[in-house]
């Protein structure tokens, strides 16, 4: 029997997507493109597809724990990726499983909206993330819209945004693939005041899960020790490349292709 040296392992909390597009499968292709172990813990189940989401069910505090807990006793986990969450009792699940993970890096994408538009919480949902997840996460990812919502500012720039934000997270990524310009500018904010901006060019069209393959693609390269703006450069080129080989495989969306062709042959 071959023995290999073990994989970074990445605690996932996120949603289940039944189109493949999002939510963990998103999170489990693109770390095994980073070569790590995606250990996935279903926050929520929805009803949804490349169009829209059409329904959302938050599962117990407990069964999610549970998940949680049997991974941490087995496995050496490297960072934790959150996602969809779905409501003020799920933040407070989080909090009281990070508290068996001291030190460990924590990727935040908060999914607060679909991207066909659908809201996947309560507004309560992004004032309880502010307020009690921020301070405990690394890094948070939120596009434009969503950081809007994060920081209450519905017409907010990025830079104010940031400004809004920053006294509760060490570091901000704001994305910006929802704008019209022909260059997007990704640009990441620390709270000592350093700000770096990736631009890379516009692809057409609309994609879903691509919110989720950067933030969990971030979380491996956090994992496998890359400092961390290495790691959001790092991810944005992957995620680019992921967007740019993209497949039309529904009715709406294009879904980001994570793995080659030949992945596993």
């Amino acid at each position: 029997m071959n023995t290999y040296s073990s994989r970074p392992v990445v605690l996932c909390l996120s949603g289940h997507d039944p189109s493949g597009g999002a939510g963990l499968q998103a999170d489990i292709e693109a770390l095994l493109a980073q070569g790590c172990h995606a250990a996935p813990a279903v926050t929520a189940l929805t009803v949804q597809d490349t169009v829209n989401v059409n329904d959302f069910r938050v599962l117990d505090r407990e069964w999610v724990l549970a998940q949680a807990h049997a991974v941490i006793a087995d496995m050496p986990v490297a960072a934790v990726k959150l996602g969809m969450l779905g409501s003020v009792q799920m933040v407070e699940t989080v909090l009281e499983i990070m508290q068996k993970l001291p030190g460990v890096p924590l990727v935040c994408d908060p999914v607060l909206r679909a991207g066909g538009g659908g809201a996947l919480g309560k507004d309560e949902v992004g004032y309880a993330m502010r307020e009690r997840l921020l301070p405990v996460a690394t890094i948070a990812t939120p596009n434009l819209p969503e950081a809007r919502i994060l920081a209450e500012l519905p017409e907010g720039t990025a830079d104010q945004c940031a400004a809004k934000l920053l006294p509760f997270i060490q570091h901000l990524l704001i994305t910006g693939g929802h704008g019209d310009e022909s260059q997007v500018h990704n640009r990441l904010y620390s709270r000592d005041g350093s700000q770096h901006t990736f631009t890379c060019e516009r692809l057409p069209g609309s994609y879903h899960g691509s919110g989720c393959t950067l933030a969990s693609t971030l979380a491996g390269r956090l994992a496998l020790g890359e400092n961390l703006a290495s790691a959001v450069e790092s991810s944005l080129a992957y995620t680019w490349r992921t967007l740019r080989d993209a497949e039309q495989l529904g009715r709406g969306q294009y879904v980001p292709r994570r793995l080659p062709l030949d992945f596993c042959s």
